[in-house]
């Protein structure tokens, strides 16, 4: 390849050899061509990110809520880094009077607040292990990660501690203790102590250590800090092991990455946290705002309250998934579109004329100050007025919503890439370059970078456009799985973390994400096809909002199940004169005719092979979900329980095609 803009080649390629594939250079940042940045002055450990801003800082903001009284949820209230730094000690030295020490295990089991955040950093305090566990998970993977961490201390939200007692007596080996963030019912507390766990209220808790001095255990950098489980898709949970300096690691990069664009975090910036602090991506951004002295404001766990919550908070930052900023799409297209035919064209008009000197190398804010002021300024005010930057990360988000959010937020919306291995950080794009629309942007400045030829798939590493597994090596990376030597070794190879997942190089280096690795099958006539690429293609398709695509090796065709948009299955059945509710029209043959004939019409259009093309589909009204078991939290699709829950509906769509041929 040519010399790329954003990255520097640091190693060369090695072809095949009998035993290991093509290997492509290793690159990158240009940022850090003269080496990796220095980790910020003074920080080793996680605890250390957290002191050094409370002598810094210790009267801004730090973390704060809305309490809802009488069905009304009030103002924003705060507490500096100070107060918070004193309750930690309590809560710290409450931990340390239950016999619990450096390297024990420490559960949270809660929706984002607060309260969460001052036990995570009473468990860097004292060199303690922090165990988030899910909050979209049930019981079954909460016992599993209990028993498999070995936690002995858990501070729960009031209404999950029912979901803990049921792992009780099996989890009473490691669990001695239970703190809830509430109040503790009569019956509750008599449960668990005749099972031999004590069981305290936040506010009892503190008082337990009262008037005992303990001192802070040293620290190192390479000691763990969090044991962060991942959701498996077909298996058990992993427990990703992160240490102090993998995350100190990061957040220095993300500081260097922001330094070099000049979009440097402030101490006035606030963030808005609803994405689970269970997930890294969540942690490290909470970390990184610490480190500058800035707040965080937490939701109240509500999704329907989110955009009331964005309002009054009115964060600077926001951090989302693909799922949520779709929703913020459709709601914003629909309202323009029901809108007058007035402030229709004159919308339409504003929008054009600055994409298009966004697309002639304007920056955002100087592409149209007169049509952000006139126009684009009510979808800004809906934000909270303030925000600037948008990280959108877990899936990839479609180049077309990207775009249109570039152009009408007045924010900087930048997708990333990094797994809870790599500790969430590894690619970021840059603002004001439209040619990073679609991709996860350049590698941050403390990570190489190289792909892996994927001979089976065809991906080859040293090609013209070079695609092949992504793999990473640096600092950021994790120090193994818990207990499971053999799966880290799967992944670790020579100190590079392989990720799984496809990357395609850009010409100006970015990196662009376009299959995963292990969601490939053999049809019958023994093409080999990549399903995830597929359905990232079939997904362009307006009209549905959703695609699970099947195949396997004893048919020679693909089928789909599709979760049809609303609007415009309704649209069409108006047009088509076609009666019934959304349910109904699922069910009929013409509207499976219809979706079927746009996602080919998709097909054609990315020049998909004839074996790629679905010859049946099944429409289904309800979106797939966790509460099927259909999804991850981080709504990844679970392809082995699709099958299982769709198995009739395969099945009988094969049957019937079969039948016709």
């Amino acid at each position: 390849m040519a010399e790329m803009k954003y990255v520097v080649e640091v190693e060369s390629g090695k072809e095949a050899t009998d035993e290991k594939p093509s290997v492509g250079p290793v690159y990158r940042s240009v940022t850090a061509k003269d080496g990796f940045p220095p980790l910020l002055s003074g920080m080793e450990t996680c605890w250390d990110i957290f002191r050094m801003s409370v002598e810094k800082f210790p009267g801004n903001r730090m973390v704060g809520s809305r309490e809802t009284v009488d069905g009304k949820a009030g103002d924003y209230v705060w507490l500096t880094y100070k107060e918070v730094y004193d309750i930690v000690m309590k809560v710290g030295a409450s931990i340390r009077s239950c016999g619990i020490s450096k390297g024990a295990r420490c559960g949270i089991y809660s929706t984002n607040c607060p309260k969460w955040i001052i036990s995570m950093q009473a468990c860097n305090a004292h060199g303690l292990y922090c165990v988030p566990l899910y909050d979209s998970l049930g019981a079954g993977a909460v016992e599993y990660i209990l028993c498999h961490a070995e936690v002995s201390i858990a501070f729960v939200e009031e209404k999950k501690i029912s979901e803990v007692l049921k792992t009780l007596p099996n989890t009473a080996k490691y669990l001695k203790t239970l703190v809830i963030f509430g109040k503790v019912q009569t019956n509750h507390k008599e449960d668990a102590e005749r099972l031999g766990v004590a069981v305290y209220s936040w506010d009892e808790f503190l008082q337990l250590g009262t008037n005992q001095q303990y001192d802070l255990p040293a620290k190192k950098k390479t000691d763990i800090c969090t044991i962060m489980y991942t959701s498996g898709t077909t298996s058990e949970p992993k427990g990703v092991l992160i240490s102090n300096e993998t995350v100190v690691t990061v957040v220095s990069g993300i500081n260097f990455s922001l330094k070099s664009i000049n979009e440097e975090l402030k101490q006035t910036d606030v963030y808005l946290s609803y994405l689970p602090l269970a997930h890294i991506f969540d942690r490290v951004v909470e970390e990184l705002f610490i480190s500058i002295g800035a707040s965080i404001g937490y939701w109240r766990g509500d999704v329907k309250l989110l955009g009331e919550d964005i309002k009054d908070l009115k964060p600077t930052i926001l951090c989302s998934v693909p799922r949520v900023l779709d929703r913020i799409y459709s709601g914003l297209v629909e309202k323009i579109s029901s809108a007058g035919a007035l402030k229709r064209t004159l919308f339409n008009v504003a929008y054009s004329y600055k994409l298009g000197n966004m697309n002639k190398g304007f920056k955002q804010e100087e592409a149209s100050p007169l049509f952000d002021k006139i126009v684009f300024s009510k979808i800004k005010e809906g934000l909270g007025g303030k925000l600037r930057l948008i990280l959108s990360g877990g899936a990839p988000l479609a180049p077309s919503v990207e775009t249109f959010l570039r152009v009408v937020t007045c924010a900087h919306v930048l997708q990333g890439y990094g797994l809870t291995e790599s500790c969430a950080a590894s690619f970021i794009a840059q603002p004001n370059d439209m040619e990073m629309i679609g991709t996860v942007g350049p590698p941050v400045p403390n990570v190489d970078i190289c792909l892996e030829s994927v001979p089976e798939m065809e991906y080859d590493a040293l090609s013209s456009t070079p695609h092949g597994e992504i793999c990473i090596r640096g600092n950021t990376l994790f120090t193994g799985y818990h207990k499971r030597e053999d799966l880290t070794e799967e992944v670790m190879v020579d100190g590079w973390f392989h990720t799984g997942d496809i990357g395609e190089w850009q010409p100006n280096g970015c990196m662009k994400i376009i299959d995963r690795k292990k969601n490939i099958f053999k049809l019958s006539q023994g093409e080999y096809v990549s399903v995830e690429n597929l359905e990232n293609t079939y997904s362009l398709a307006s009209e549905i909002d959703s695609i699970w695509v099947y195949g396997n090796s004893f048919q020679s065709f693909l089928v789909a199940v599709v979760n049809p948009n609303k609007q415009a299955l309704e649209f069409w059945a108006e047009e088509s004169g076609i009666a019934g509710d959304f349910s109904s029209l699922c069910q009929n043959s013409k509207a499976k005719a219809y979706i079927l004939d746009k996602l080919n019409k998709i097909a054609k259009e990315n020049k998909l092979k004839g074996f790629e093309l679905i010859k049946a589909v099944h429409l289904d009204p309800v979106p797939f979900d966790m509460d099927r078991d259909l999804l991850t939290p981080t709504f990844k699709k679970k392809r082995p329980q699709l099958l299982k829950y769709y198995k009739d509906v395969i099945d009988s769509l094969y049957q019937e095609k079969n039948a016709k041929q």
